[in-house]
């Protein structure tokens, strides 16, 4: 029971960084997220949603996981920030990169036509 506990306390401080590191690269500047706790408390909501909806949400998407060869389990990680990001009190983020990434494509459409 304790090695469980000490895995899951190592997971939780791991996803606060990952979290803080995601919106420092990727937010869109206003996501007032500013203190340590905002954060941890997300890495605690993210934690818990990957411990006990993710397993189910992946049972589920099997079909699909399959067909795309495991593709599709991207998309399942991407429901599952979503979801903690939608529980976390005070806290939102865009991932505006991406957008940046797709008029770059955009941009390659229309000059290579």
């Amino acid at each position: 029971m304790k090695r469980q506990f000490a895995t899951f306390l190592l997971r939780w401080i791991l996803n606060s960084v990952g979290i803080w590191v995601a919106v420092r690269l990727l937010g869109n500047g206003n996501s007032g997220a500013t203190s340590a706790w905002t954060f941890m408390m997300a890495g605690l909501i993210f934690s818990l949603v990957n411990s006990t909806l993710k397993p189910i949400v992946t049972i589920f998407a099997l079909p699909a996981i399959l067909l795309t060869l495991g593709l599709f389990t991207l998309v399942v990680n991407g429901l599952m920030v979503y979801v903690s990001l939608a529980l976390a009190p005070g806290f939102s983020m865009s991932f505006g990169s991406f957008n940046y990434c797709r008029d770059y494509i955009e941009f390659g459409k229309l000059y290579y036509k």
